[in-house]
């Protein structure tokens, strides 16, 4: 079996989403997906994966190793996360055209199933305090059993422009505060502080939040220097989630070694796809760390994030926005299962998910953007 073609499509939903998907298909008839963990970085992403293309098309799907390896390392100079991203997408989709072709599914491959479902957070917004309580309340009463939310800018305006650190923290916890008072200590929550804050405002924070217990603080400080942990670390008394911004192994290394966190937030469509997150997450395990995959995106991430779930033993929660089934059905007919809380991969071949290309053309965008922008009283620049 060889590999024939590698489509890039990048696509934008009914509610303005833009998602950035990855076809391979083989001389066999089998194909398989995968997906773009940075879709706004997708005009140059489109062009790596072109350019890996060259590599891959031609070569045995099954050499998932050796393509990883000479994808990261052709040019001579390591894949930068541009080109990681594209990495990851066409690993996935090599993943996937493995386990359709010996007719099994993707998570009986990875070794599985360990478990037989894997319990997921979804993601908790709204523009006004009450809004947000009321969607949190939503989401209890339909099975989830943890609430997400990240930093808040204001108490009453959760998308405002304008973030003060100081004033963010004290909102942060009043807010956690108001949804313990509302819905007591059952729900977990995992709290993304997502690289908002510097290291004395997260210490501060955290250290208000130790009575709220929540179950994780992800992404504490900006991620561009994991050893900076370090400085955290023994000052924070709460589980600490990081990792979704970085790519390859070798980011994980210092935070793994030296037990910096608690939970690897593993994003497998930036990391290099599911050969790298399969390293990270048996290297985490003799560290006694769960993973908790970063799935912010689409059907195709969300099914190889639950299937490396469903085989391994070391898993904290699954990150799951929407519940599979419940969007672009239209463009995704077949998805993994949810319910009450939980999600796991039917017993099909492959991811379990499949594409209507059709559909898939006809939603085809310019893959370019930036994240919003939030800025300080102050009028300087801030992280998203």
């Amino acid at each position: 079996m060889k590999v024939t073609k590698i489509t890039s499509i990048p696509i934008m939903d009914e509610e303005g989403r833009v998602y950035f998907f990855v076809r391979v298909d083989t001389d066999k008839g089998i194909h398989g997906l995968g997906e773009v963990g940075i879709a706004r970085q997708g005009k140059a992403i489109s062009k790596a994966i072109d350019h890996l293309s060259e590599i891959v098309i031609g070569s045995d799907p099954w050499e998932t190793e050796r393509l990883w390896q000479v994808m990261f390392r052709s040019s001579f100079f390591p894949a930068d996360k541009v080109y990681s991203c594209a990495i990851s997408a066409i690993d996935i989709a090599l993943w996937d055209i493995k386990a359709k072709s010996v007719d099994l599914p993707l998570f009986k491959l990875l070794g599985g199933p360990y478990r037989e479902k894997v319990v997921c957070y979804p993601h908790t917004q709204g523009d006004t305090l009450k809004e947000f309580l009321d969607i949190c309340e939503e989401h209890l009463n339909k099975g989830w059993k943890f609430l997400r939310w990240h930093q808040p800018t204001q108490r009453d305006d959760f998308e405002s422009n304008i973030l003060e650190p100081r004033k963010s923290i004290k909102y942060a916890v009043e807010i956690m505060s108001e949804v313990r008072d509302k819905f007591g200590f059952e729900p977990e929550i995992t709290f993304d502080v997502h690289t908002r804050l510097d290291p004395p405002e997260v210490i501060q924070m955290c250290r208000d939040m130790e009575s709220l217990k929540p179950f994780f603080i992800e992404d504490p400080i900006r991620s561009e220097n994991p050893a900076s942990y370090k400085n955290i670390r023994n000052k924070i008394n709460l589980p600490i989630a990081a990792g979704e911004q970085w790519a390859t192994k070798w980011s994980f290394r210092e935070v793994i070694e030296k037990e910096l966190i608690d939970y690897a937030r593993i994003d497998l469509c930036i990391v290099g796809g599911l050969t790298e997150a399969l390293k990270i997450t048996h290297w985490a395990e003799t560290h006694y760390i769960n993973i908790v995959p970063h799935n912010p995106l689409g059907p195709v991430s969300a099914a190889a994030c639950v299937a490396l779930c469903m085989a391994s033993s070391n898993v904290g929660v699954q990150e799951m926005p929407k519940a599979p089934g419940t969007y672009a059905n239209n463009l995704f007919p077949q998805q993994i299962e949810w319910e009450d809380g939980y999600s796991w991969c039917p017993d099909i071949p492959g991811l379990g998910v499949d594409i209507n290309m059709d559909e898939a053309e006809s939603m085809r965008t310019n893959p370019t953007s930036f994240s919003p922008q939030l800025k300080r009283e102050d009028g300087s620049f801030t992280n998203w």
